[in-house]
């Protein structure tokens, strides 16, 4: 009688190990596309990431840089105070995108520019993505408005 109890105890929890493992590696799988790094543009100039990368740069839009190409391609380079990266968009930009304004565009860093496939911009006059702050702030570079 004992022995039936042990074994029965035994089955159920490897059952549960192999569900356990079983959800942990369906969940990973779900989220191998979802999870996007930020980078801030020093970052990346000194670990350029594969061309396979999807991950998130952000810091402002450099004075000057703002070009519109053919159709819907925008070029422009974003920058942190320490590295400046180019970046490459084919798309409608945000509204309250322009130029010394932060930004975060999701995206591949392939030979040399940074190909976006998302722009989002700051969407008033005091909210700037905590991830450039962060960056701006790292480099010396980001003050306190104060409004």
């Amino acid at each position: 009688m004992k022995s039936l109890k042990k074994q029965r105890r035994i089955q159920v929890i490897a059952l549960a190990t192999v569900a356990l493992v079983g959800a942990t590696v369906l969940i990973g799988y779900a989220m191998r596309d979802g999870i996007n790094y930020f980078r801030s543009p020093s970052q990346v100039m000194e670990e350029p990431p594969l061309p396979s990368e999807t991950f998130r740069l952000g810091g402002l839009v450099e004075e000057g840089s703002l070009q519109r190409g053919q159709g819907e391609v925008v070029t422009f380079s974003v920058t942190d105070g320490g590295a400046t990266v180019p970046v490459r968009f084919a798309g409608v930009l945000p509204d309250l995108f322009g130029e010394n304004q932060g930004m975060i565009g999701t995206g591949k860093y392939v030979n040399g520019t940074f190909e976006a496939s998302e722009i989002l911009a700051k969407h008033d006059e005091s909210y700037m993505p905590k991830e450039v702050t962060d960056a701006l702030k790292e480099q010396g570079v980001y003050r306190e408005s104060d409004s």
